[in-house]
């Protein structure tokens, strides 16, 4: 399984996974943002060809942290689907059988533009704005929200990357996972998305999701870069 982090937040123990989601131990919680399914099927719905196992790719990932983890709840951080409803949209409710007691909370993103009705027959509950969990706070953009010294945030939204140096002025940018001391930013489950290069200040912490090498038989890392 991918590499774990603990991090002490506000007393409570989180475990950042290299499987780009963090886990809340004390709640047996998980939570991932901007997972974007059914994205793919929506360029090949525009005539864009991409390739179909990349969203089997996708959720294949997606239950391998619930089986390593076995939350009794699940958090999405918004974007959980890209689009209107599309073939992957089934395919994902066929999916949602076989983990039909898992409660799934999701906070409204951008992206999550389908009707009511489908997130009801999907097991899903929505939540517009916040979800507040003790001194925890849930919002999809953290720029949507004024922070209070009561939570600490989790947000998704801008999928956060880092830029690391090697040699001959080389440069490699991935994913990561994004901390101030007033909230985190986690990077985008989906791999099919775009990036936003972090600017991280004194006193912040990023860690860069580094990818599996399956030649090699190495699961996927995370790198303290800041």
């Amino acid at each position: 399984m991918q590499q774990l982090i603990p991090l002490q937040i506000r007393n409570h123990c989180f475990l950042l996974s290299a499987g780009r989601a963090v886990f809340w131990e004390a709640e047996r919680t998980l939570m991932v943002s901007d997972l974007h399914f059914g994205k793919t099927g929506h360029f090949r719905k525009s005539g864009i060809a991409v390739p179909q196992n990349l969203f089997k790719e996708e959720m294949q990932r997606f239950v391998l942290l619930l089986q390593y983890f076995k939350p009794v709840n699940l958090i999405v951080i918004g974007d959980m689907f890209h689009s209107h409803d599309n073939r992957e949209h089934q395919l994902f409710k066929k999916w949602r059988q076989d983990f039909g007691r898992l409660p799934i909370q999701l906070v409204m993103g951008n992206h999550d533009i389908l009707e009511e009705h489908w997130y009801t027959q999907a097991g899903i509950n929505t939540i517009k704005g916040q979800l507040q969990v003790g001194s925890f706070s849930f919002v999809h953009d953290i720029k949507e929200v004024t922070m209070q010294d009561d939570f600490f945030y989790f947000s998704g939204h801008i999928h956060p990357s880092v830029n690391i140096g090697g040699v001959s002025k080389q440069s490699l940018r991935f994913p990561c996972f994004y901390l101030t001391s007033k909230y985190a930013v986690l990077p985008a489950f989906g791999k099919f998305t775009g990036t936003y290069t972090v600017k991280p200040k004194k006193g912040d912490s990023v860690f860069a999701v580094l990818p599996a090498d399956v030649k090699k038989g190495e699961s996927a890392g995370l790198l303290k870069v800041h």
